[in-house]
């Protein structure tokens, strides 16, 4: 398993610092957020490059729904050619309480669910640095002739790709679909009449034993699971990470979205990833 720490504020200085402790203390992956108005996640996470060598860096989330993919493309390629290939790009439809209706994006939920649909279909093109003509539903490109931006250090298949997490609704077959396409899994487990439910270990073993049934072959894809677990104390760490290992999880995302102020979260960075070994 590999651990990874999401950053929750709002300022960005105290992120990048944040980024080089993390890489310090033995995080596999430093993650930001991403908002119709915040913190510019690839401005941050750009810095944060330029002082790290070899944590991943990526969002958790950007919104795809709500951006240009063309420039997400631009900003994603870019960096990862300034880290030398260390992106993650974890997308969803977005949560619409961050401040859709305020400024004018869609909320409707199949509207963004095209719009990410065709936001995965231009990323691929475009990262492949070469002219990508498109004819979607809510987007049009013609075929360039000028200049393009790099395309990622990374690859899959042998073309150029950065990996994507992508949110999904376990177990809608549509969802699921679209997750098929990516690299990583962002579970959001939904009861019958479509209420949140807890990510258990038990259910991540179900997820794990869906995907070895249903992933395209040779493509292995990553759950990745959110959760917090005390620094200083290595036996509640492995209560609390371990199931979900042995689940089938990939990846353990450290997440206070609740820290009150820098120092706590300073702190708990410090203390590095959960330890599954005594």
């Amino acid at each position: 398993m590999k651990f990874g720490f999401v950053f929750p504020k709002n300022d960005p200085a105290a992120a990048v610092e944040a980024a080089a402790e993390a890489e310090l203390a033995g995080w596999d992956a430093f993650l930001t957020w991403e908002a119709p108005w915040g913190m510019d996640p690839w401005v941050t996470l750009g810095a944060a490059a330029s002082r790290t060598e070899h944590i991943r860096l990526g969002t958790l989330l950007t919104p795809l729904a709500i951006r240009q993919p063309w420039k997400l493309a631009s900003e994603t390629a870019t960096l990862d050619a300034l880290s030398g290939g260390r992106v993650i790009l974890s997308v969803g439809l977005g949560a619409i309480d961050t401040g859709f209706a305020d400024f004018g994006l869609p909320t409707d939920k199949k509207h963004r669910a095209e719009l990410v649909d065709e936001g995965l279909e231009i990323l691929e093109g475009l990262w492949q640095s070469k002219p990508f003509p498109y004819r979607g539903k809510h987007f049009r490109i013609k075929e360039q002739s000028f200049i393009t931006a790099p395309p990622p250090v990374q690859q899959r298949g042998g073309r150029p790709h950065i990996p994507i997490w992508m949110v999904g609704a376990w177990n809608r077959p549509k969802s699921m679909q679209r997750v098929l396409r990516c690299d990583g899994f962002l579970p959001n487990v939904l009861s019958a009449d479509g209420k949140h439910q807890a990510v258990t270990p038990a259910i991540v073993a179900e997820m794990s034993g869906w995907f070895a049934e249903n992933a395209p072959e040779g493509h292995a894809i990553d759950i990745v699971v959110e959760g917090t677990t005390p620094g200083d104390d290595v036996h509640r760490q492995q209560a609390a990470v371990r199931p979900f290992a042995d689940a089938g999880a990939a990846w353990w995302i450290e997440s206070m979205w609740q820290a009150e102020d820098f120092d706590s979260l300073l702190r708990r960075i410090r203390h590095g990833p959960p330890r599954l070994e005594a």
